[in-house]
């Protein structure tokens, strides 16, 4: 393997997060044990070194990696690799002088004593003892991520299993739609399909659909939400609006579309956090479709014209 790749592979073991196991995290690594691609690991130093005048021309010297001395791609080592690697315990910031203040142009990083011990070491039989000792006493900051990333999801339960949405409006209101509106005006029913911002079919009863008449191919482009109604035979497809549109007259036809084969009763409601957005997207919702919003929980809006709430 390549110097660049075997670096990978070692901060993938250290437990560095996904995005610091890229190809710049791990030139960054190299120029900061000082290891080009004839070297031993063995070889490895923790010299102090600072960002432009060190670790970037190392990398170009040795590396070939042409990343030019702007501001904005020093910026780039600083806040998507140095700062996540003293984070993970893996470099010091400023050990040689402590008290240099943040944007101090002399600011400089170097491997801990313990991560370069664990770096020496790789490609021999100490490796695994090494690893195994520097992750007992410092941790992954994979895992440390992971929880804090835990700690701030929006937990729903549906069916009596939990489950964890990223964080943000717009799933905020994705969880509203599942609890607040269809107590209020599904009770009883059952949440089907609920996509997430982070991932796309979070929560998806195929079987359900087929039967439904919904037919998924991996193209379909479902609503953010669908429930169904079993006592009443309807189907609600619900789209949420904090950054993409309503259910437009186009998007009704794609729903449409989808659910030609279907017998049961569709219902189109577009689900808004306040009336400040619905206001903005009210002359694209489509006719014969519902909106609710999550701020007055209780009422609906019914763009239907001559009936409430149900389907046509």
């Amino acid at each position: 393997m390549s110097k660049i790749t075997e670096a990978q592979y070692i901060l993938t073991k250290i437990g560095l997060p996904t995005l610091q196991q890229n190809e710049i995290s791990a030139v960054t690594l190299l120029a900061l044990a000082d290891i080009k691609e004839s070297d031993s690991w063995a070889n490895a130093t923790c010299l102090s070194k600072g960002i432009s005048k060190d670790i970037m021309a190392f990398v170009n010297n040795n590396y070939k990696k042409q990343f030019p001395y702007a501001p904005n791609t020093r910026e780039t080592f600083r806040r998507q690799v140095l700062h996540q690697f003293v984070q993970a315990r893996l470099v010091d910031y400023n050990p040689d002088d402590t008290t240099l203040p943040t944007n101090s142009p002399r600011a400089h990083y170097a491997l801990t004593s313990d991560a370069l011990k664990v770096i020496q070491s790789y490609g021999t039989e100490l490796w695994e003892a090494n690893l195994n000792a520097f992750l007992g006493k410092v941790g992954r900051l994979s895992e440390k991520y992971d929880k804090k990333r835990k700690m701030h999801m929006i937990p729903v339960t549906i069916d009596g299993k939990e489950l964890l949405l990223t964080p943000g409006k717009h799933n905020e209101v994705q969880v509203a739609v599942c609890t607040e509106f269809a107590a209020r005006f599904a009770p009883g029913a059952k949440v089907l399909y609920l996509g997430d911002t982070g991932q796309k079919d979070l929560y998806v009863q195929t079987d359900d659909l087929n039967q439904l008449g919904l037919r998924l191919t991996e193209h379909s482009k479902l609503p953010d939400v669908v429930i169904y109604d079993p006592e009443r035979a309807w189907l609600f497809l619900v789209e949420v609006v904090t950054s993409h549109g309503p259910v437009s007259p186009k998007r009704m036809l794609e729903l449409e579309d989808m659910l030609q084969d279907s017998t049961v009763g569709k219902v189109y409601v577009t689900a808004f956090p306040d009336k400040v957005l619905f206001r903005k997207y009210v002359a694209d919702i489509a006719w014969e479709t519902e909106v609710w919003i999550a701020s007055d929980p209780d009422h609906m809006i019914h763009f239907n014209g001559d009936r409430f709430i149900g389907p046509r």
